[in-house]
């Protein structure tokens, strides 16, 4: 095995095991097009400062561009001593236009070249991740338009709680969403900074906050859409029986023949461990380097490629699972069951006077009462609430609506239709200024 050509002023050969674990190249020529436009620019920049010739710019423009379109086609052809993608580009210049070739390289060392290449993937992955991500919300605010009437169980802690609006439960995932979009966004406008001729040029080299700041936005984005398929997985089973997945994203079981396994959404959750893991490797790679530039910084780019990768996997296999999955409205009005109406109870108290607190209280009698009598609490008579508090009239039956107690909540964010219709007029205006922005 031979030295490569750039190091000159050793003597022997690199020991093979070391130079596989130095290489880099089968992991960074992703970054083959940004590297060669960015030496394009680079070299007119050489031009304007008097290092380059007219007639040596054309040459590198001319030979660069060959070399696009060799990577364009599958047809470059790696060896042994290409290192990474910024010495098999400058080698295979060298081969295409002679040795005007080395003049590229004139004030610039691949540690800057790295981090402009990276910036540039980055910047360009993050406009179709978003655009990705942005689809999948307005697959969610839309399909909350056109079922705004559906009504089913809240849950906390798993438990049943009060009646929402099945829109307000595809909202509450979108507005979540809505947030990674704008995080993502101002991701990017910190990685659009040239670290040529940047502020200082020993910081330039060697920080990779806009690495950090990718994968941790990326981790809280998969975070919320974990929590999303959790959600869906639960109301996908027998025992729920709310909503019905597409067969496109599920699979069966190699032993049970009734079974249909929510892949898509159990793939979903998992993804959220692995890009989290990325975070978490790149923050142990950069705690406690020195200054400038350090062969650690290598990780960098498998990182972001892997999370990139994953992000827009998961994005539109989750606007899939999202645009074709069926609603079973009959079941959630099943589960519709009259004790999650006990806060309605406690509300009317507080309508007719009684502090909230006390109010409570005595809704939970309530409860108790129904359940010692075997009975629901929509059926205890109207004698059995006056046993509790005098304060119960006969208009108590009104209280029993599912629609009734979706609708009191006309605040901003409330379940009742005039709330959750705003809602999703706010999320289309806010698309429309992420989509300018993406």
């Amino acid at each position: 095995m031979t030295t490569s050509w750039l190091w000159r002023r050793f003597v022997g050969s690199t020991d093979p095991i070391m130079e596989m674990l130095s290489a880099s190249i089968t992991v960074d020529q992703r970054l083959s097009e940004v590297d060669i436009q960015g030496s394009m620019a680079y070299a007119k920049a050489l031009e304007k400062a008097g290092i380059l010739s007219k007639t040596e710019l054309e040459k590198i423009l001319s030979g660069l561009e060959k070399i696009s379109e060799e990577w364009s086609k599958g047809v470059f052809g790696v060896i042994q001593t290409d290192e990474d993608i910024h010495t098999a580009n400058e080698r295979r210049l060298k081969e295409l236009i002679g040795d005007v070739a080395g003049k590229l390289h004139t004030g610039r060392s691949r540690n800057d070249q790295v981090v402009t290449d990276l910036k540039l993937f980055m910047k360009n992955s993050l406009s179709i991740i978003s655009t990705h991500l942005l689809q999948l919300i307005k697959t969610l605010v839309e399909r909350a338009a056109i079922e705004i009437d559906v009504i089913l169980p809240g849950y906390t802690h798993l438990q049943k709680a009060q009646p929402i609006r099945w829109s307000q439960f595809l909202l509450s995932h979108a507005v979540a969403l809505t947030r990674d979009s704008e995080r993502l966004g101002e991701v990017k406008r910190r990685i659009n900074v040239l670290p040529l001729g940047s502020l200082n040029s020993m910081d330039a080299v060697s920080e990779r906050d806009f690495v950090v700041e990718f994968l941790s936005a990326a981790t809280l984005l998969m975070i919320h859409l974990s929590k999303m398929a959790e959600d869906l997985i639960i109301y996908s089973t027998s025992e729920f029986g709310f909503v019905t997945l597409s067969d496109t994203y599920c699979s069966g079981s190699s032993v049970m023949p009734q079974k249909k396994n929510p892949d898509s959404l159990e793939l979903i959750r998992s993804k959220a461990g692995r890009v989290f893991g990325r975070l978490a490797a790149i923050l142990m790679v950069l705690k406690g380097l020195p200054s400038t530039y350090n062969k650690d910084l290598q990780e960098d780019k498998e990182a972001v490629f892997d999370v990139v990768d994953t992000l827009n996997a998961v994005l539109q296999v989750a606007t899939g699972v999202i645009s074709t999955l069926q609603i079973n409205k009959e079941n959630m009005e099943k589960a519709l069951s009259p004790e999650i109406l006990s806060s309605d109870l406690a509300l009317y108290l507080v309508h007719k006077g009684m502090p909230f607190r006390q109010a409570h209280i005595a809704a939970g009698k309530a409860v108790h009462l129904a359940e010692t009598k075997g009975l629901t609490i929509n059926n205890l008579s109207l004698e059995d609430l006056k046993s509790i508090s005098p304060l119960f009239g006969s208009d108590v039956a009104q209280v029993f609506s599912v629609l009734s107690s979706v609708e009191q909540y006309t605040a901003a964010g409330g379940t009742a239709k005039s709330s959750v219709s705003a809602q999703i007029e706010q999320l289309r205006e806010l698309l429309k200024r992420l989509k300018e922005q993406a």
